[in-house]
């Protein structure tokens, strides 16, 4: 798998997973903290639930084994990038 492939990957698989959370979330949260929201709770929701997820998934990364890292982040390799200059 080429660098570019697995860079989209590590960012797509982890949104995807912090999307369903988000949804889950919202379609299980009590009415009474979903109606001040209004329309704008998905639009609050889901950016918070991906910060938190994607920051607890990467930090959970080495600890995974391999098969779980590459089930939630796409890749268990994460990508090189050539030096900048």
């Amino acid at each position: 798998m080429n660098d570019q492939l697995r860079a989209w990957l590590r960012t797509t698989v982890p949104a995807a997973w912090s999307a369903m959370v988000a949804w889950l979330i919202t379609a299980g949260a009590p009415q009474w903290v979903t109606d001040p929201l209004g329309d704008a709770g998905p639009t609050l929701v889901v950016p918070l639930v991906l910060g938190a997820v994607y920051a607890a998934l990467r930090a959970a990364e080495p600890h995974l084994p391999v098969w779980a890292a590459r089930l939630l982040l796409g890749s268990a390799t994460p990508p090189t990038y050539p030096p900048a200059g």
